[in-house]
């Protein structure tokens, strides 16, 4: 079989095997989703951030919270500070419902783990583990924005405030690249913008990448190495044949990326105090 039709093997064999499928998920009187819901709502979650946080249509949401709301688990209220903004809450028997959820989930997640060695067992948590970041990679969403907007200025101030952090000399927010010189990428996860790359241009064929940031939550996933590529290409694609970068020698994961990734080490081409290794690298 090719890589598609591997995936969804695989979907399907595990949809019917946690019994996705059957409306009484873990043996509750109700289906996978509702049993969702109850989790995601927890303490307490506005219904906009839930259709958010879910993907779900709203409508299909709606159909979810008033069946929940019927059977006395849950309730929704418009937020005190602003009325127009509705929140779910768990009723007391909401909560006790979301205890037993839990017990029964965890049960059937030891069940299926009883059978296995050790060693299995520490196998397939490792591949979940690894097919969880996988997905989460995958489903980064990358955008190209306007440097000078809102969002690419709050992602480079971040950049900036934790380069401040890591430098031994701190770092100074004013040497960050000025707006209308770059082609700047965001990347978006779940919402939410958790990394940025960018590329200007050097000198003829030569474009040079800057402010390659990845957010805390965002890490360990591979998405600096995604952002590298998907800038390299974007550069390429607008004529440059040459790639160039400088980063400092306190950011050793950095430097190894760009190792990793095929750069090699040049003289420094510029006189920034941060650029302490540079690297270049022929466009792809």
């Amino acid at each position: 079989m090719d890589q598609v039709e591997l995936v969804r093997d695989f979907n399907r064999y595990y949809t019917r095997r946690i019994g996705v499928l059957t409306d009484r998920y873990l043996g509750q009187r109700r289906s996978l989703g509702e049993a969702r819901l109850l989790f995601e709502i927890g303490a307490g979650a506005e219904v906009r951030e839930l259709r958010a946080r879910l993907g779900l249509d709203s409508g299909y949401l709606s159909r979810l919270l008033r069946s929940l709301e019927a059977e006395g688990l849950i309730r929704v209220d418009p937020q005190p500070d602003d009325r127009r903004l509705r929140v779910a809450e768990l009723t007391d028997a909401g909560a006790q419902e979301l205890d037993d959820l839990d017990a029964r989930s965890r049960e059937a997640v030891d069940a299926l783990l009883r059978p296995l060695t050790v060693v299995q067992r520490e196998r397939l948590v490792a591949a979940q583990d690894q097919v969880r970041r996988l997905l989460r990679l995958a489903a980064v969403d990358i955008q190209r924005v306007d440097d000078a907007s809102g969002i690419a200025r709050a992602c480079l101030r971040t950049y900036a405030d934790e380069l401040a952090d890591r430098f031994p000399e701190g770092y100074d927010a004013a040497t960050l690249t000025p707006p209308g010189q770059l082609a700047l990428l965001v990347a978006w996860d779940e919402g939410e913008a958790v990394g940025c790359v960018a590329w200007r241009r050097l000198g003829p064929k030569v474009a040079e990448v800057r402010h390659l940031w990845v957010g805390v939550r965002a890490r360990g996933i591979g998405l600096g190495r995604r952002l590298l590529q998907e800038i390299e290409a974007d550069a390429a694609a607008h004529g440059f044949t040459m790639i160039r970068l400088g980063t400092h020698r306190a950011l050793t994961e950095a430097i190894a990326l760009y190792r990793s990734s095929g750069y090699r080490e040049i003289e420094p081409y510029d006189d920034s105090p941060y650029n302490q290794v540079a690297f270049e690298k022929g466009a792809a």
